[in-house]
């Protein structure tokens, strides 16, 4: 390994001048760190911030872009990418040989008045002007012409689109050669030291090409063709190697970390299929839920995105066989991005043959996992119980403090209506009409001590389908402070139950559980608090919600009071 793999930087500008090169860097350079300068040749010159690694340059670029300091089309660009540093003046980061690097007797010493006098004299001293070498012409103007109408109609309007990203064409991209796409043709050759005729030969064409696909330098995108899924298609093998095969998916993981990934997807089937695997492509961790989705007859796309990236994936049913592939690729780089995914979408071809269900070794078994990949989970889920007829809950605030999403049962979005933070009562209602199996039906007044309670919730957080029933004893009518609305358990409660309905021997509920760490104290393990059923009852009428109560009840069997529980009370999950 070289001492630049894995060196990233951030490249913020390219000027087709050395003089306007220097001009930027020195802007740049007097309100940012890490700023150099490169020649990337063919006349180019590249302002960059680094070095850094892959992660680091990430976040730089992120950081500034969201700041405004850099432009929003800046990009992560590795060092093969350069050639020789022209800013900071002496520097050779890339320890290119043909660099005069200071001595280094210099490099331990900086001499800050020699600094200053260096950077005056730069100011003060600009570099005398040469003229530019003109760059002999591969072909003639009549040759440029022949060869420019055997292009198609789409390699014309991949030309208008190279020369609006160069910066010399803002007009309507059709494919036309008119007098705008002329002009911005002879505008690139000046630039670039051609002799200007508005007319690009096929070399010239070609090196616009370079500089347009210069962005995906250093990432090794390649054409895979892979037989056991069927698919060929540009990988950027720089960056992911492939890794197994899971049916449908064929894996190509991140060389260095967790990001990019690529997958390419492949199954026989139907459009059952094809519906059945879009379902399940949005339960994964892969596709987070913000992002457009599309779905037709015959194929789906599906865009999710976070704070961490963005993945792209799409499938089409074709003669019996779905194919398709994910992109998931780290956010703040989108231009790259978006010009692979282009890059990606041009080259899929269907192959012959499609993924055998028997593929690959074989995954460990994991509840948490599809095929390799990692179903989304929320953050926590915690237990609540239903109250009314219209879907209400009664949970604890802990369970939906900072959620981007709540559902109910893992299925049912759900929101905030009323919280009180004196007593740690959260209420939720569904955002669609539900019917639930049972309410709640809350006791008026305590329970004897010592008599018999149960607690009812999602112990292992969701992993079961249904609820645990937990038996405990009453231990005291009030919490250790003396607070009459609290009521203090003996009984081994998990976190997942935090937020479920205490019921009596008769089947009320009298109270919530908190959560085991309420209040500043940490309590041991086989103690419990709940907030008892008339305070809970009270906040519910402060948010409108009226509920069924009764005093005390005879004691109902053990099956009966599981019943009674599992129809009453509800998985809650922040997402």
């Amino acid at each position: 390994m070289t001492a630049q793999e894995g060196i990233a930087w951030v490249q913020i500008e390219a000027q087709p001048s050395l003089n306007q090169a220097q001009e930027r860097v020195r802007a740049y350079a007097a309100r940012l760190p890490d700023v150099n300068g490169f020649n990337l040749g063919g006349g180019w010159y590249a302002i960059a911030l680094g070095p850094y690694t892959q992660t680091d340059a990430q976040r730089v670029l992120r950081a500034y872009r969201a700041d405004g300091e850099i432009p929003r089309d800046s990009y992560i660009a590795y060092s093969n990418t350069f050639r020789q540093q022209f800013w900071p003046v002496g520097a050779n980061l890339l320890n290119l040989p043909e660099a005069v690097a200071p001595t280094e007797s210099q490099a331990a010493t900086p001499d800050p008045d020699a600094e200053q006098q260096a950077a005056v004299q730069v100011e003060t001293q600009p570099e005398p002007q040469v003229e530019p070498q003109i760059k002999p012409a591969d072909e003639s103007p009549a040759e440029a012409q022949r060869s420019e109408r055997a292009l198609t109609r789409e390699e014309r309007m991949q030309l208008q689109e190279m020369l609006k990203w160069a910066g010399f064409y803002n007009a309507a991209i059709d494919g036309a050669f008119g007098r705008g796409t002329r002009g911005s043709m002879a505008e690139w050759q000046r630039a670039n030291n051609f002799e200007v005729t508005g007319i690009l030969t096929t070399a010239q064409r070609a090196e616009l090409k370079r500089q347009y696909n210069a962005i995906l330098d250093g990432i090794g995108l390649e054409t895979v063709r892979d037989d056991t899924t069927g698919i060929e298609m540009m990988v950027p093998m720089g960056v992911v190697s492939f890794t197994k095969y899971s049916p449908p998916f064929a894996h190509f993981d991140a060389k260095n970390g967790d990001l990019p990934r690529v997958l390419l997807i492949s199954q026989q089937g139907n459009q059952d299929t094809l519906y059945g695997l879009f379902d399940i492509m949005q339960t994964l961790a892969i596709v987070p839920e913000n992002g457009p989705r599309e779905r037709n007859r015959n194929g789906f796309v599906l865009v999710g995105e976070n704070d961490e990236f963005i993945s792209h994936t799409e499938a089409r049913l074709e003669n019996g066989e779905v194919k398709g592939f994910s992109l998931i690729w780290p956010r703040g780089d989108e231009e790259r991005r978006t010009r692979l995914l282009s890059e990606m979408k041009a080259s899929f071809t269907r192959t012959e043959g499609v993924m055998s269900p028997a593929a690959g070794e074989g995954d460990a078994q994991d509840i948490d996992l599809v095929s390799g990949l990692e179903i989304r989970r929320p953050k926590v889920s915690r237990s609540g119980f239903w109250v009314d007829g219209n879907g209400t809950v009664v949970t604890t605030i802990e369970a939906v403090a900072q959620c981007e999403r709540i559902t109910l049962d893992a299925d049912y979005d759900a929101e905030v209506v009323f919280s009180d933070a004196a007593t740690g009562i959260a209420i939720l209602r569904p955002k669609e009409a539900l019917s639930p199996a049972g309410v709640a039906t809350l006791r008026e007044g305590a329970p004897r001590l010592q008599s018999q309670i149960a607690v009812s919730g999602f112990s292992y957080e969701g992993k079961l389908t249904a609820p645990t029933v937990t038996y405990g004893t009453l231990s005291d009518v009030k919490g250790l402070g003396g607070e009459t609305q609290l009521k203090r358990l003996a009984l081994n409660a998990l976190p997942g139950d935090e937020g479920g309905p205490v019921f009596d021997a008769g089947g009320s509920v009298m109270g919530m559980l908190l959560p085991h760490d309420f209040g500043t104290r940490k309590l041991p393990e086989n103690v419990g608090f709940a907030i008892d059923a008339d305070t809970v009852r009270a906040v519910l009428a402060k948010a409108g919600v009226q509920v069924s109560t009764v005093t005390e009840q005879m004691p109902i069997e053990p099956e009966d009071l599981t019943d009674r529980a599992r129809d009453t009370t509800v998985l809650v999950s922040c997402w």
